[in-house]
């Protein structure tokens, strides 16, 4: 069988678990070579201080079979920088499946990806997905066509999954999960602002008011 290409791409200030946490689900499956893609061969900054180190660039990277943007505050450059927009627009021209993770949604959004699509991003910026022609979907895991969304940062675990079941069928979806010990038990049920204590909600309502003004300043530019 032809080997599967699986390319995530990167950019400064991207939120690491957005790309780590489905990288290795994803990076597990048979026959299949993954790919971290960004403008250049230097070590790419998280938004946690953890270094990333590219395999390709932009220019050099082969066909994606499937492509993933991970999300962070760095999408707010990301997504109008016109290079980093154009390959992912290019590369999906071709892949069977363009999947985001968290932020990572609008910059697919800018490609002009999502117009017509169901999609979901991080709660906390749902409202905007309407500003790049998406409709939101309440869901963890939005898949429409050959699109795939994922909400906040953990939920790329979940997304990978489902990818990997897509891919290669439940049997090796369930292996992989049992091979990462996915079995997640939170101490607490703040997860989602649907169940989470209105005091915590009202404690990240300052940062995270700062942050969609951000965006929406970036989405209008």
């Amino acid at each position: 069988m032809p080997t599967f290409n699986i390319g995530f791409v990167i950019f400064p200030d991207l939120t690491q678990l957005d790309f780590t946490g489905p990288l290795q689900v994803l990076n597990r499956l048979p026959d299949s070579k993954t790919h971290i893609v960004a403008k250049s061969l230097d070590p790419v900054p998280s938004d946690c201080g953890l270094g990333l180190v590219p395999t390709t660039t932009f220019r050099d990277c082969p066909r994606l079979d499937l492509i993933c943007v991970p999300g962070g505050f760095g999408v707010v450059k990301a997504m109008t920088d016109r290079e980093t927009v154009d390959f992912v627009k290019r590369q999906a021209e071709h892949a069977r499946y363009i999947t985001s993770v968290c932020t990572g949604a609008f910059i697919l959004g800018m490609a002009g990806l999502l117009k017509g699509r169901r999609a979901t991003t991080h709660w906390a910026y749902t409202d905007l997905l309407s500003s790049v022609g998406a409709t939101f979907e309440k869901a963890r895991v939005v898949w429409d066509g050959n699109v795939i969304t994922a909400g906040g940062v953990t939920s790329g675990i979940d997304f990978a999954l489902r990818i990997a079941a897509g891919i290669a069928g439940d049997e090796v979806a369930q292996s992989i999960q049992l091979s990462i010990e996915y079995d997640p038990a939170p101490p607490f049920a703040s997860g989602h602002p649907d169940r989470a204590p209105a005091a915590i909600r009202q404690r990240l309502d300052p940062m995270f008011s700062k942050r969609r003004a951000a965006y929406r300043d970036a989405l209008t530019m």
